[in-house]
């Protein structure tokens, strides 16, 4: 029996991996709408797109760190399980609130920031669930079952919702995303694992704690320059992508439908797939280091396909964004299955949760910033020239890890780092 066949035999892998996927399909279905709704239905401006996008990941800035240090003190798997219950009961309230014809901007906000708490204590638990639920040597192969999987889901559903917006409003649409997150609750909590809580007598004030998880990433070479890389590009790809969905469907713009956006979004799905399945190959050509590298680079010269759609005739202008959405999604893949895998083999179990919250902190706490400075940015400057300064940035943000001995490690470590 293969590896990759082996892997799903794990106990508790296979509802996992089918909660993950169906949620997968609801999260597509929700980024899909959201942006939807506040553009077409309830008129967003600039500003109020970037306080909308912030209020998204706000909770990994604001949160982020203690999380990690809660979720090494907690079970992870049912944290996992209270964060979907919050989950579908926030994203449930809008289409509950259209429909009543209360729905406006600022209570989009006001569940965009639940929802990124929640999500916050989600991801931190997830990323750190893997290794616990899985031996060490299929971690890899776990984490690449699990993104091909949720790349499948979404190559279908971005079509369908784009062709759905068609006939149903956006609001109702999220209805699915609500039953998804219970979905994900319940397939949770059929797996048993070995996780024990923490013991109170093991632990320490809680800033210690947060500290420790800091210093171990800051100490980490590889981890650091790979942080440094996915936070500034997070940041300037935020700053771009938050005014992305005006500069997509306002007339003065590029004025597509969301037929169009549904188009583009299957196909980055499809771009995502292949990443995911030929990451390992990909490794095997390249080495680890090497591949972290071309994809970071290869990351940031595709944002640059995103203007260019501004300057060409209007009849081609949906090519280079169809191209952009496919290379990020391939690209996206083939880094982040790398990095995670090798983050994950570097620390030690019960740092966990702390490494991972200090790295979601500092690649996701830049992206509420990010969006803010993309809200004044589009009201002061416009939003062709935040687009480009995003882009520009996105570029930049690969010399960490170019300048970094990454480029040269055809194998990243199987264990910590001596510092």
């Amino acid at each position: 029996m293969s590896e990759k066949l082996r892997v799903t035999k794990q106990p508790g892998f296979l509802p996992l991996w089918i909660g993950q996927t169906i949620s997968a399909v609801g999260s597509q279905v929700s980024g899909i709408a959201m942006p939807v709704i506040a553009v077409t239905l309830l008129n967003a401006t600039e500003l109020q797109m970037g306080f909308l996008n912030a209020a998204n990941t706000s909770a990994f800035l604001v949160f982020g760190l203690l999380a990690g240090a809660l979720v090494d003190r907690w079970i992870k798997r049912k944290v996992m399980i209270a964060a979907d219950l919050i989950r579908m009961m926030a994203i449930g309230l809008i289409p509950v609130l259209w429909y009543l014809e209360l729905l406006n901007v600022y209570q989009l906000i006001v569940i965009g920031a639940v929802m990124s708490i929640a999500s916050v204590f989600f991801d931190v638990s997830y990323q750190s669930y893997i290794p616990i639920l899985l031996p060490r040597e299929y971690i890899g192969i776990g984490n690449s079952r699990m993104e091909v999987t949720s790349q499948i889901s979404g190559i279908a559903s971005p079509g369908l919702v784009g062709a759905l917006l068609k006939i149903v409003k956006a609001p109702v649409l999220l209805i699915f995303d609500a039953i998804s997150f219970l979905v994900s609750a319940i397939s949770l909590m059929l797996i048993k694992d070995r996780e024990q809580p923490k013991p109170k007598a093991d632990r320490r004030p809680i800033q210690k704690e947060i500290a420790e998880g800091l210093s171990f990433v800051w100490n980490q070479k590889l981890i650091r320059a790979i942080s440094f890389t996915t936070s500034t590009s997070n940041l300037f790809t935020t700053i771009s992508g938050t005014l992305f969905t005006i500069y997509f469907f306002r007339e003065q713009y590029l004025g597509f439908d969301t037929a169009a956006f549904g188009i583009m979004m299957m196909l980055g799905s499809i771009g995502g797939l292949l990443g995911a399945a030929s990451t390992p190959k990909l490794i095997k050509v390249f080495g680890e280091g090497p591949l972290v590298v071309i994809s970071a680079i290869g990351l940031g010269l595709v944002q640059l396909l995103v203007p260019l759609s501004w300057v060409i005739a209007r009849e081609v202008a949906l090519v280079p964004l169809v191209a952009n959405s496919f290379l990020t999604a391939f690209l996206v893949l083939t880094y982040n299955i790398t990095q995670v895998t090798a983050r994950q083999r570097l620390c030690p179990e019960h740092l966990l949760g702390r490494m991972n919250a200090s790295i979601r902190f500092m690649v996701w706490g830049c992206m509420p910033i990010g969006a803010l400075i993309s809200g004044v940015l589009g009201t002061t400057i416009g939003v062709i020239p935040t687009i480009v300064v995003g882009a520009v940035g996105a570029l930049l943000s690969a010399s960490f890890v170019l300048f970094s001995p990454l480029r040269k490690m055809r194998e990243m470590p199987q264990s910590p780092e001596p510092r």
